[in-house]
């Protein structure tokens, strides 16, 4: 018997594993579709339809807001939990059960018409997609990349913003001929039907698991076991104690914050500058297409600097483009903003995505990475609310843009000056 298991050790993975290149890259792409269908838990997304939802619910802008902050709040404990599932299941499993759980969300709020079952539903949203299914998808890419973690996430980062480029569009297209609930229809059953059946057939937890090693060596005497990965890394606690994890991460939360609350009312922020909603889904394109350079710049750059300088200076681009937008009037100013807006998120994301596993390992990637996300999505929530607080307090949404500046002027300082620790071996 012992022979017979040895020989069977040596080997080499057979099936789908014996690909031409890293199978690494196969969730790659994976990772990057699971990230666009978040689109329906998104705030970006929910703003395609806050318009038509609030004349659908027949609520104020305020109590719009409300509905979103509690929703939020709500579902970015999905993202402490699904964090603690994918260190400690097959991540193949966890995927497919978000999949699937966020794909009929998505189809029973296109037809619910109660303002009860409307809140818990997008509550559901914001759970299963911003949070959950983010969280799986980047951690599904960090479980694989170690040396190469940074081309990785650059391709990663590439592949979402193709994608959300194409979604957004798409999607407000849709919204604009047919109305949101034939477009969320769409967009359920995409998640239900397309990401399901990939996320089951294609993704595994590790390459230790497929009897492979990290960054594509063949590993012949690797046992095939989920549970199977390198020590190397931080524990949860101690990446919590690390004061270059709060920094990065209330970096990332404040650009979540400011992202989500413009995100949210961009149409209304561009009709208080004297723009029409022509113009919004046009900066929406805009956005879109500049984040895809902001993320192979940053891609390349993080290879070359360290994430600390990328981040400090992604913050210093975001301080001026806030401090400018409330100046915005004319249709070039327009686009310079959101030529800047999508340049810095593209960059952030890139950090975002690279920092927690090129820093803190892959032992406990999940909660950490959870962790993080659950920061992002709980400043999220917060946005929206600031913006639409600002507003009707003042009639204009200057001061908190002007308040906002100064914020992340005072993080990215941090950013550049945070030391970042070594990586742990447990």
């Amino acid at each position: 018997m012992n022979s017979i298991a040895a020989a069977d050790l040596q080997k080499p993975p057979s099936g789908i594993f014996r690909l031409p290149f890293y199978y690494g890259w196969v969730h790659v792409a994976v990772a990057a579709f699971a990230m666009v269908g978040t689109l329906p838990g998104r705030t970006q997304g929910l703003g395609l339809i806050t318009e038509p939802l609030i004349k659908d619910l027949q609520i104020g802008r305020i109590e719009f807001a409300q509905i979103n902050l509690w929703a939020t709040l709500l579902g970015s404990l999905f993202g402490l939990a699904v964090g603690r599932f994918l260190d400690k299941f097959s991540s193949r499993i966890v995927l497919s059960f978000v999949a699937i759980a966020l794909g009929i969300v998505v189809l029973l709020m296109c037809i619910a018409s109660n303002e009860i079952w409307m809140r818990i539903l997008i509550t559901l949203t914001r759970g299963f997609g911003q949070s959950a299914l983010s969280v799986v998808s980047i951690t599904i890419v960090g479980q694989w990349f170690s040396r190469r973690l940074n081309s990785a996430m650059a391709l990663y980062t590439v592949a979402l913003s193709i994608g959300f480029m194409i979604a957004f569009p798409l999607v407000g297209h849709v919204v604009q001929t047919s109305g949101w609930r034939v477009a969320w229809a769409w967009v359920g059953a995409v998640i239900l039907l397309g990401l399901t059946p990939l996320a089951w057939l294609l993704v595994r937890k590790n390459p230790e698991s497929c009897g492979l090693m990290i960054d594509g060596q063949t590993a012949p005497n690797q046992i095939k076991t989920d549970d199977n990965i390198t020590n190397d890394g931080h524990t949860f606690l101690q990446a919590l104690s690390e004061p270059a994890f709060w920094v990065f991460a209330l970096s990332s939360s404040v650009y979540g914050l400011i992202a989500s609350g413009i995100a949210l009312f961009n149409e209304s922020i561009l009709a208080e500058r004297g723009f029409d909603v022509n113009v919004y889904y046009r900066t929406l394109v805009i956005t879109a297409l500049t984040a895809l350079v902001g993320n192979f710049f940053g891609g390349w750059l993080a290879g070359r600097w360290s994430l600390k300088r990328l981040m400090s200076v992604a913050m210093l681009l975001l301080m001026i483009s806030l401090a400018a937008l409330p100046n915005v009037k004319t249709q070039t100013r327009v686009t310079v903003y959101a030529i800047a807006m999508g340049l810095v998120g593209g960059a952030v994301m890139v950090v975002f995505f690279t920092f927690w596993s090129k820093t803190f390992g892959r032992l406990h990637l999940g909660k950490i990475q959870g962790a993080a996300q659950t920061l992002t999505v709980l400043a999220s929530a917060v946005g929206p609310l600031l913006l639409a607080w600002c507003v009707s307090r003042t009639g204009s949404y200057s001061a908190i843009f002007y308040i906002l500046a100064c914020v992340v002027g005072l993080l990215g300082l941090c950013a550049w000056f945070v030391p970042v620790p070594a990586r742990q071996t447990n």
